[in-house]
C-alpha cells in the first residue's frame, strides 16, 4: 500500500520547465517537513551522474533525478530514475535499468521494449511511494502525444498509476502558450484529464495582467485553473537538462576576462557539469561548432561524448581539429574531460564494436581501448605537480565522477605524458603534456576548491541554488496549491 502523495510536472512541450519545477517542488515540499523523492519513469538525456545502485553496486541516472533528490534532501539512487536513455544516434539509445547498461533492451525495437520497461519501472516507483510523503514526478515531452500515447509509461500511465496531482507547464515565452494547454488537455482521454490540477505559464516577460483574460477562458474550456505565473528567470543556477544551454556567449568582454570555449559536438555529455562557470563574472562562455570560435579562446574545452569516434569525425570534418593544435602549439590551455580526453589521445581502438576505431588528435601520447563493462564511480582525486599553464591546480584534492568504457594508457613508443590525476587509490586517471591537459573526472568545475584555483571564485552552492528555487515557486503559486497537491482531488 503506498503512503505518499504524488506531485507529478507535465510539460505542453520539451523544453518546457519540467526538471526545473520538479526540483524546485523537491525542495518546497521538503522544507516543509515532509520526506521527498523525485522519480522520472524513463529519461533520455546523455547527461547522467554516478549513484548508489543495486546490492552496493554504482549505477547512472539522468543529472536532473539527481539534483532533484539533492534538492530533496536525500541520498540520489537508481530507482529515481530507473530507466535512461543516452542516445549513441539519431535512431540509437543505449538502455540504462536501475543503473547498469541492459544489452538486450538496448538491440530491442524501441516500440516492443516499452512495455518491459514499464514492468522494470513500476516496482521502483511503488516502493519509493511506500517510503516516502511525497514523491515528486516529472514526466516526458508531452503527454498528448498520440501517436505514442499506447505505448508511453513517462506521462499519464505512471500518472493514473499512484493517482498524481498534475501541473502542465508550458513555455509562454516561445508563444502560443494557451493553445498548448488547450490542445495538450483535450488529446487527453477524459479520464486522463481529471488528473490536472492546474496550468503553470513559466518564463513570462512583461505585466502578468496582460494576459487576462486568457487565463479565466481557458478555465471556462477546461475547467482547469492557471495556478502560477513564473516570470524569465535566467540566473537561477540549475544546469539545464538537455541540449547546449547557449548557442551565444555567456558573460562579458574587456581585460581581465578569461575566454572559454567548449567544443559542442553533436553527441557531448555531462554538459551540466558546465554550469558553474557561466556564473563567473570574469569568465566568457561560448559552445563552438566552427573554427571561427576558437580564435580568440583562452582555454578550450573537449567535453565528454557518447559517442567519441562519431564526435571526432565530426570534429575533424568542421576543420576544429587544427585550430585545436594550433591552440596548443601556441601554448594556450586545452582541457579534455573524459570522452574530450580520448580525443586527444594517439588512437581509439574498439575490439568489441561499442564505439568505434579512430585515430585520435595526438595531442596526448595516450592510446584508449573501449572495454565492454562500463566503469561507473565517484572519484575523489588529487592533481600533481603540474607545470604551466596548469600549475595552479597543483596538489589541489577534489571530487567528481567517472563515467566510461574507454581505458587510456601511456602509448609505448612515445615520450610518456605527465601523470597529472590521481585517483584515491593512486590510480592515474589524468594526463599533462604542455599546454595540455587530460582527465577522465567528471565535475571539476563543481568543486569549490578548482575553481577558486582556476579563477579565484566559487559559485553558489547547490543548495543555496535549491532554496532560491523554492522561494521563487513560493512566491510566484497562488496561496495554498501546493499544499492543496496534497490533498484528495
Amino acid at each position: 500500500m503506498s503512503r505518499a502523495k504524488a506531485v507529478m510536472v507535465l510539460g505542453t512541450t520539451s523544453g518546457a520547465g519540467k526538471s526545473w519545477l520538479a526540483t524546485a517542488l523537491c525542495r518546497w515540499y521538503a522544507r516543509q517537513g515532509l520526506k521527498v523523492a523525485p522519480f522520472k519513469a524513463q529519461n533520455m538525456s546523455n547527461n547522467a551522474r554516478v549513484v548508489q545502485g543495486l546490492q552496493g553496486a554504482m549505477g547512472e541516472i539522468g543529472s536532473a533525478q539527481y539534483f532533484q533528490a539533492l534538492a530533496a534532501r536525500r541520498t540520489p539512487e537508481v530507482r529515481m530514475n530507473p530507466v535512461l536513455l543516452k542516445p549513441e544516434k539519431d535512431t540509437a539509445s543505449q538502455v540504462i535499468v536501475l543503473g547498469e547498461v541492459d544489452t538486450a533492451l538496448t538491440e530491442m525495437p524501441w516500440r516492443e521494449r516499452s512495455e518491459k520497461l514499464w514492468l522494470r519501472a513500476r516496482p521502483a516507483l511503488h516502493e519509493l511511494m511506500a517510503e516516502n510523503d511525497v514523491v515528486v514526478i516529472e514526466g516526458a515531452g508531452s503527454p498528448a502525444e498520440i501517436n505514442l500515447h499506447a505505448s508511453d509509461y513517462v506521462n499519464m500511465r505512471t500518472a493514473l498509476e499512484v493517482q498524481a496531482a498534475c501541473l502542465l507547464v508550458t513555455d509562454i515565452d516561445r508563444g502560443g502558450a494557451f493553445a498548448h494547454l488547450y490542445g495538450t488537455h483535450q488529446l487527453l482521454p477524459a479520464h486522463e484529464r481529471t488528473l490536472i490540477r492546474g496550468y503553470v505559464l513559466n518564463r513570462f516577460r512583461g505585466d502578468a495582467s496582460l494576459l487576462a483574460p486568457g487565463p479565466e477562458q481557458l478555465q471556462a474550456l477546461t475547467g482547469v485553473p492557471t495556478v502560477a505565473v513564473l516570470p524569465m528567470w535566467r540566473g537561477h543556477g540549475l544546469p539545464e537538462e538537455d541540449g547546449v544551454f547557449d548557442d551565444g556567449c555567456t558573460g562579458g568582454g574587456g581585460p581581465g576576462v578569461m575566454k572559454i570555449a567548449i567544443i559542442a559536438y553533436p553527441r557531448l555529455s555531462n554538459l551540466d557539469e558546465f554550469q558553474p562557470l557561466r556564473g563567473l563574472p570574469q569568465v566568457r562562455l561560448s559552445w563552438v561548432r566552427e573554427p571561427a570560435g576558437l580564435v580568440d579562446a583562452d582555454l578550450i574545452i573537449l567535453p565528454g561524448s557518447k559517442a567519441v569516434a562519431a564526435d571526432l569525425a565530426w570534429l575533424r570534418a568542421q576543420g576544429l581539429d587544427l585550430a585545436v593544435a594550433q591552440h596548443a602549439a601556441a601554448g594556450k590551455r586545452v582541457l579534455g574531460i573524459c570522452g574530450g580526453l580520448q580525443m586527444l589521445g594517439e588512437s581509439l581502438l574498439d575490439p568489441f564494436g561499442l564505439d568505434g576505431n579512430a585515430p585520435g588528435l595526438g595531442l596526448l601520447p595516450l592510446v584508449t581501448q573501449f572495454e565492454r563493462e562500463k566503469l561507473l564511480r565517484p572519484a575523489q582525486l588529487r592533481f600533481s605537480a603540474l607545470t604551466a599553464p596548469w600549475g595552479d591546480l597543483s596538489a589541489v584534492q577534489a571530487q567528481g565522477y567517472e563515467i566510461h568504457h574507454g581505458r587510456s594508457a601511456q602509448h609505448p613508443s612515445l615520450a610518456p605524458a605527465q601523470p597529472a590525476v590521481l585517483s584515491d587509490s593512486g590510480e592515474v586517471i589524468g594526463w599533462q603534456a604542455g599546454s595540455v591537459l587530460g582527465c577522465y573526472a567528471h565535475g571539476l568545475f563543481e568543486d569549490p576548491l578548482v575553481m577558486r584555483a582556476l579563477f579565484g571564485a566559487a559559485t553558489p552552492s547547490l543548495d543555496s541554488v535549491f532554496e532560491g528555487l523554492a522561494d521563487y515557486v513560493d512566491q510566484h503559486f497562488a496561496p495554498g496549491v501546493l499544499a492543496g497537491l496534497l490533498d484528495a482531488p
